[in-house]
């Protein structure tokens, strides 16, 4: 939890907690720039990670990010996304996110916004990719808009945790 304190106008000093937002990339995102650029665009994750860590600045939240490669890898991030009582969690389960039960039951113990999101539009791919083990688990899916879906599923996140 990240507290600072801040004078009030009285001169009073108090704490404010900034919220804590976590983001989890799944496999193959620690090859993006690389991999399929016209699918998933000339970014790398570390351009991804740096834009959202400067937009948390600016809303006012505390954000971590992660990647696996591994399904439990990406499991044991959700329980310890639990265990701290992290405020919201955009997740991109990548291939993950049409096979793995094993993320969608680590998803369930968490009971704070989870926002989907995809770098392309997965329903004008393989059909397979069309459907989603999370969809219903979280509270809304951002698809086909590259990295602008993570800005956009931060800022949807930031106002959702800041009216709790």
């Amino acid at each position: 939890m990240d507290k600072i304190n801040k004078k009030t106008l009285s001169g009073k000093e108090t704490d404010i907690r900034h919220p804590e937002i976590g983001v989890i990339h799944g496999p193959n995102l620690d090859m993006l720039g690389k991999r399929e650029p016209e699918i998933y665009g000339k970014e790398t994750l570390e351009d991804i990670n740096n834009l959202l860590k400067s937009r948390a600045e600016e809303l006012g939240v505390h954000l971590t990010c992660f990647q696996s490669n591994y399904e439990g890898g990406l499991v044991e991030k959700i329980h310890e996304a639990y265990e701290k009582k992290w405020d919201g969690l955009i997740i991109n389960p990548g291939a993950y996110t049409h096979t793995s039960v094993a993320i969608r039951d680590a998803l369930l113990i968490l009971s704070v916004p989870i926002i989907e999101v995809h770098l392309s539009n997965v329903h004008k791919r393989d059909d397979f990719r069309h459907r989603s083990l999370i969809s219903d688990v979280a509270a809304g899916q951002i698809i086909g808009f590259k990295s602008m879906g993570y800005e956009m599923a931060l800022s949807a996140l930031a106002k959702m945790v800041s009216r709790s």
